[in-house]
């Protein structure tokens, strides 16, 4: 990872990205092409993406976020002694998939390196070599772990208030349907099965099904981090 990479990300974590902001300004909103400038280079700096999709995911409440924090908030207030009652269970994608990544293809409209045409891509790209080692970005449960079409080897990872991630092309599987995950967690190891043109992995992130810009939830904030535990809760590719 480069060095104007970790210092974009500390400087991200530290201060833009703070606490209630990011849950309350929700990440879902960014569901737009927040990162049109680096689909036209192969080889985008992802530390100008980041800053796109923190632009965009301030700009608008969503009420799921804002509900799920409510939920936390009132847990918290409640204590020990209090009746329990059923909350959202959610734990934020808030991670890296990957160690040293570097993002060939962003979120949104693009010309698609496969079937040379104009498509929507469903998530970003990010290039390492062959068997590099990819993360569980949240908690959660293996929806799938398997061969899925165009996404070649592919796991998807329920992390609970449907919210899910998905990781695609990858050479090998190390998790199985049904497998509860840590954040953090080896799930499978970068490849180019499937639509792919290089080793990559392709990551989503889902919000009732429906495809939103990954990139504010791959720093950890602090309030990503609240809502989780105190809850308890050179490739490119053609999706």
């Amino acid at each position: 990872m480069n060095t104007l990479f970790k210092r974009s990300i500390s400087k991200v974590a530290a201060g833009v990205f703070a606490a209630a902001s990011l849950i309350a300004a929700a990440p879902a909103a960014a569901n737009t092409s927040a990162n049109a400038a680096s689909n036209a280079s192969s080889a985008a700096d992802i530390t100008q993406t980041i800053d796109e999709g923190k632009a965009e995911g301030l700009a608008s409440g969503d009420p799921r976020f804002r509900q799920l924090f409510a939920s936390w908030t009132a847990l918290d207030r409640a204590g020990p002694g209090s009746p329990v009652t059923e909350q959202p269970v959610v734990s934020v994608p808030s991670r890296m998939p990957l160690a040293g990544a570097k993002l060939t293809s962003g979120y949104g409209m693009r010309n698609h390196p496969v079937l040379r045409r104009r498509a929507r891509h469903k998530g970003v790209d990010l290039a390492a070599p062959t068997g590099t080692p990819v993360y569980a970005t949240a908690d959660g449960i293996i929806e799938r772990a398997d061969w899925f079409s165009s996404y070649g080897l592919y796991i998807s990872i329920d992390h609970g208030s449907d919210l899910e991630t998905r990781y695609a092309h990858m050479s090998k599987l190390a998790v199985a349907a049904g497998d509860t995950v840590r954040k953090g967690d080896v799930i499978g190891y970068v490849g180019s099965t499937g639509r792919s043109t290089g080793p990559h992995l392709h990551y989503e992130v889902r919000l009732d099904g429906v495809a939103v810009n990954p990139i504010p939830y791959m720093v950890e904030t602090e309030a990503q981090v609240a809502l989780s535990d105190d809850t308890q809760l050179t490739g490119r590719g053609g999706q």
